[in-house]
């Protein structure tokens, strides 16, 4: 018995890295046992802050969908979905517009950290601002109860809550208000010590080569104040040592002793993480080299079809809620 539906998804802003994996995608493939998942390729949202370069979203698209096959999302007990074939999202999203006020949305801090982080300004677009309302209405033309989000989501999907309830209130019980279902897995640092980003270059691509994770590896900054191999180290602010404890590594007390005694250099460590890094991503890669384009694509198609007929449905039951179901009849 499933406990209920879920909806998530991705930016398709092209390969998944190792924060993807640990952050997200193995918790995803967890949770179809126990939900019936909706996972969105939200290109819509990718034009929020790259609405310039539309060139790349098919590509971005077909890599990412690899990725997600490989981490265990499985097409023929989850829906894979892409947001812009299904326009309900949109027109709920519109709907929902009315029900929220702009110092609502000024106020989230996402918006404020992407604006500066952006360097946007007064160049911001509106889309940009109404992003959580957008992600409030892929939620619910699922009606989905429970959404997996990292800690720096939950002021959006607070907002999805928000806007749920008034909704039901103004009108008729329409949506359930989506409970958080909060990742085991903190975010992960990039190599270079920043937020793992693809647009920083900081990542480790799950479908990397073993010579790209070893140079990606023996890149990665480590504790600066440990220079020597007999210096203390300080794991809790190392690169490394947040991948080593991210993998689940089982000896990880001995590694971290070991590095606060001086018994470890960083060198000895991070080449201990390439090799484990390189076990772990080998079946990835051998998944992404069975599957074709043709395949790939097929699979969004055919989840896109069935995402529709629900949303749809939802639709039918918003426009009968607000009295303008007449106009659809």
């Amino acid at each position: 018995m499933k406990k209920g539906r879920i909806l998530t998804g991705h930016r398709p802003t092209g390969r998944r890295h190792l924060g993807h994996l640990l952050g997200t995608l193995e918790n995803w493939a967890r949770l179809q046992d126990e939900y019936e998942c909706f996972f969105l390729v939200a290109d819509w949202h990718v034009l929020t802050s790259d609405y310039a370069h539309t060139d790349r979203l098919e590509e971005n698209i077909y890599q990412m969908l690899c990725d997600w096959l490989a981490a265990g999302i499985n097409p023929e007990r989850s829906t894979m979905l892409l947001q812009s074939a299904v326009p309900e999202h949109a027109e709920l999203s519109l709907l929902f517009s009315m029900l929220v006020t702009v110092s609502r949305l000024q106020r989230n801090p996402t918006y404020k950290e992407q604006k500066k982080e952006l360097h946007l300004g007064e160049r911001a677009s509106l889309g940009l601002l109404a992003y959580p309302v957008l992600q409030a209405a892929d939620i619910l033309v699922y009606r989905a109860n429970a959404v997996p989000v990292g800690e720096d989501q939950l002021p959006h999907l607070e907002l999805s809550r928000e806007i749920a309830r008034r909704f039901n209130s103004l009108y008729t019980s329409v949506f359930p208000e989506p409970q958080a279902v909060l990742s085991p897995t903190p975010r992960l640092p990039g190599t270079d010590g920043r937020m793992m980003h693809t647009s920083y270059g900081n990542t480790i691509p799950l479908s990397a080569t073993s010579e790209e994770i070893r140079e990606k590896v023996m890149g990665t900054i480590t504790d600066p104040q440990k220079i020597y191999l007999r210096d203390p180290g300080h794991p809790e602010i190392c690169t490394v040592f947040a991948y080593h404890r991210a993998l689940g590594q089982t000896d990880i007390a001995m590694l971290e002793n070991d590095c606060r005694a001086g018994r470890i250099g960083c060198v000895a460590c991070k080449k201990e993480l390439a090799e484990r890094l390189v076990q772990r991503l080998q079946p990835f890669r051998e998944i992404r080299e069975r599957v074709s384009r043709e395949q790939v694509m097929s699979l969004l198609h055919e989840g896109s079809k069935r995402a529709r007929l629900e949303a749809q449905e939802s639709l039918r039951l918003v426009r009968q809620a607000m009295h303008m179901a007449y106009s659809h009849r």
